[in-house]
């Protein structure tokens, strides 16, 4: 079995979420209880002989913990509950063995649902045995593949100088390797360097300007560092991208808001809660509410409500919307 690619690399826990202020009657959520979830879809168009009939999908926490573990066919859904801010690995395996293993991010202010969605290609090696490969992995040599492999290694045990360390030397032997610009950019910001973060990832763009995750980081990146005009110019390449981005769309909004650019922020918003960010409807709220358009903020918080009925805070959003709701 061959490791899959990481796709979609978070950005550490220094990169939290870009946070707008709640209004008196609606406060802040608990930073615990997320959901993640996603679907698994594996391309068996070159499938020879069986394929597997369900698939294992696996929760670690950093440290390597073990926290949940779920079987699923092919097309699938996975959810794992009540967890919190923080990095996860999310694993595949089949019959036992480990055939794919990606690092995402939980982080926000508000209790929300993060997809994250697990694509993968079944193909036969030539001595028959089967493994799964990201559809836009990138092709190393096997001398780069071996740093890249000892790289994730690292990652994955929070050891990021030494990641850090061997991704410089796969970059510089090979410069247009996107995927390991994008984990360096990662190991730096979980070491704090900021600076050499955003080289990073702005190297991954300008190898591969149409790669998602470098464009997301980087986006997220300057967002927190204030240079919000350049974090809405990256942000909008990403948005632009197959297929629509909650997450994108989201931070796009965001940061018009920073600019205090309200209409441009709310089409983004909206998208991105379209595009299943509940806490989209949040920020909606927030600015419909600052602006005195208080039954708009309460349509907002009712569909927030309608796609998190657990919520915390739900009866002082409720005692809200009854007393703003349109009649």
């Amino acid at each position: 079995m061959q490791r899959l690619s990481t796709r979609r690399r978070a950005l550490g826990a220094a990169l939290a979420a870009l946070l707008l202020f709640a209004p008196a009657s609606a406060p802040r959520a608990q930073d615990t209880g997320h959901i993640l979830y996603g679907d698994l879809r594996v391309d068996e168009g070159k499938a020879e002989g069986p394929v597997p009939l369900a698939y294992d999908i696996i929760l670690y926490g950093q440290n390597g913990s073990l926290i949940s573990r779920q079987t699923i066919p092919n097309g699938g859904r996975f959810r794992f509950m009540d967890l919190q801010n923080g990095w996860y690995d999310l694993a595949v395996e089949v019959e036992g063995g480990e055939v794919a293993r990606m690092r995402v991010q939980v982080m926000s202010t508000f209790k929300t649902d993060f997809k994250q969605d697990i694509a993968l290609q079944w193909r036969a090696r030539p001595s028959g045995r089967a493994s799964r490969v990201a559809a836009d992995a990138y092709k190393r040599t096997a001398s780069n593949q071996k740093l890249f492999d000892r790289a994730a290694e690292a990652m994955n045990a929070s050891k990021y100088a030494d990641a850090a360390a061997l991704l410089q030397q796969l970059v510089a032997a090979d410069a247009k390797d996107y995927e390991a610009w994008t984990e360096l950019g990662t190991a730096h910001v979980s070491q704090q360097d900021f600076d050499g973060a955003e080289k990073d990832y702005q190297s991954a763009a300008d190898a591969k300007p149409t790669y998602a995750p470098a464009l997301l980081n980087l986006g997220r990146l300057r967002g927190i560092q204030k240079k919000f005009d350049a974090a809405v110019e990256v942000l909008t390449k990403a948005a632009a991208l197959p297929p629509p981005s909650a997450d994108a769309n989201f931070l796009l909004g965001e940061s018009y808001l920073q600019l205090k650019k309200g209409s441009k922020a709310v089409p983004h918003l909206e998208e991105a809660a379209r595009l299943g960010r509940a806490d989209a409807h949040l920020r909606l709220a927030t600015l419909y509410n600052a602006v005195g358009l208080k039954d708009r903020a309460a349509a907002e918080y009712e569909q927030y409500l309608a796609k998190k009925p657990d919520a915390p805070d739900r009866k002082k959003l409720e005692e809200y919307i009854k007393e703003n709701k349109k009649k």
